[in-house]
């Protein structure tokens, strides 16, 4: 199978699988506990069917929004995700130039693979840092400042990590950040020698975002599980965010949102946006799927504040589906991970180049001219 082969996202997961170490994959495929929440995630979009309308004149479309204060070409952004060196040598980068290039919005993680100044200067695309709040004062604040030095144009504060989900393929492969080979991975590392070419004679694998700050995670192999367990403030509340906001003072969104009470409360403390998002399946086991809890918080915060459906996307039909119940935006992570693994910053263009098809086509078939077009007429709960 090769990257002509892929032509929707479980082609990018195939590829992937077949191209990276076992535990490296798990990683990216895995989540928390049973992974009901995340099979939910993508199986919500199936309970609510398009209406279309015909004969609309649908020659020319405008897919483009605006979130969060920038124009996108697709109401689709790519969540900020960690160690992306992991998947592919290039990393943040591979995925910064594709966001550029299709002119959507892109994050990068406070555990990102490379730098927050290095991802400034690569790209003018509309860039997000996604901030875990740190036991580490310090680090905390030299985060905000160099993305405010930066020019990032919004931060994301990570509201549903205070603890990590167990995530049970991790613990049963030993994963670590940096990856490291055991006994038991050997032989998979062995048979997927581009990967482990790349990993051992490439780049060495850091997280320059903790530099001066935390050496786990960087120069010290830790478990994820681990990481979040013993560096992250468990003490977050919302001074904490209200606190954050004021200390960055730009566009401010908190990612992890699932219930219309926190809703109000981020609208209260603010904030510019909210991604609905349960972390992709991997925290709260036997959670709400993202989709199912849309139309309850944009009926109680709808037009006060943006709203992005974060968790489960794989089609063109499920941005459509999230836009018409009332999200500005849809987001996902796996839906390019799996393509960065695949085949690089070739991967994500043609992941990207598949999801935008799929949202013309849709638009077409449901007799749409723009995006905004679409509303809870056009859906119908099974």
């Amino acid at each position: 199978m090769n990257l002509s082969d892929c032509h929707n996202i479980d082609d990018f997961r195939t590829l992937a699988k077949k191209r990276l170490p076992w535990p490296v994959f798990d990683y990216i495929d895995g989540a928390a506990d049973d992974e009901l929440t995340k099979a939910r995630n993508t199986a919500a979009f199936d309970d609510v069917d398009l209406v279309p309308d015909v004969l609309a004149g649908v020659e020319t479309i405008d897919t483009s929004c605006s979130i969060m204060g920038c124009r996108s070409e697709l109401p689709l952004m790519l969540s900020p995700t960690a160690l992306q060196r992991a998947f592919h040598r290039d990393g943040e980068r591979a995925v910064a130039k594709a966001a550029e290039k299709f002119g959507v919005w892109f994050g990068i993680s406070s555990l990102a693979t490379h730098s927050i100044e290095e991802i400034a200067a690569l790209t003018s695309a509309p860039k997000l840092f996604q901030l875990y709040v740190h036991k580490d004062k310090g680090l905390n604040a030299s985060m905000i400042e160099r993305c405010k030095a930066a020019d990032f144009d919004a931060l994301a504060l990570t509201v549903d990590t205070i603890v990590s989900g167990k995530r049970e393929r991790c613990l049963r492969s030993g994963f670590t950040t940096p990856p490291r080979f055991s006994a038991s991975s050997l032989w998979s590392y062995a048979t997927r020698p581009r990967w482990t070419l790349d990993y051992v004679f490439g780049p060495k694998f850091r997280l320059p975002n903790l530099d001066g700050y935390v050496s786990e995670g960087t120069g010290k192999a830790v478990s994820i599980q681990e990481y979040f367990n013993t560096m992250l403030d468990t003490g977050m509340d919302w001074d904490t965010a209200a606190r954050i906001r004021q200390d960055w003072g730009g566009t401010f969104a908190l990612k992890g949102v699932m219930s219309a009470a926190d809703a109000r409360r981020a609208v209260d403390i603010g904030a510019d946006a909210i991604w609905i998002s349960n972390h992709g399946g991997r925290q709260l086991d036997g959670s709400r799927a993202p989709f199912d809890q849309l139309k309850e918080i944009v009926d109680e915060v709808g037009g006060e504040i943006e709203i992005i459906l974060d968790g489960g996307v794989r089609r063109g039909t499920h941005v459509m589906k999230a836009q018409a119940m009332g999200a500005t935006a849809a987001s996902g992570g796996r839906l390019y991970l799996y393509a960065l693994a695949a085949a690089g910053q070739d991967g994500v263009e043609r992941a990207l180049t598949i999801l935008k098809e799929e949202i013309e086509r849709a638009m077409r078939l449901m007799g749409v001219t723009s995006v905004q077009q679409l509303n809870r007429e056009r859906l119908r709960i099974r």
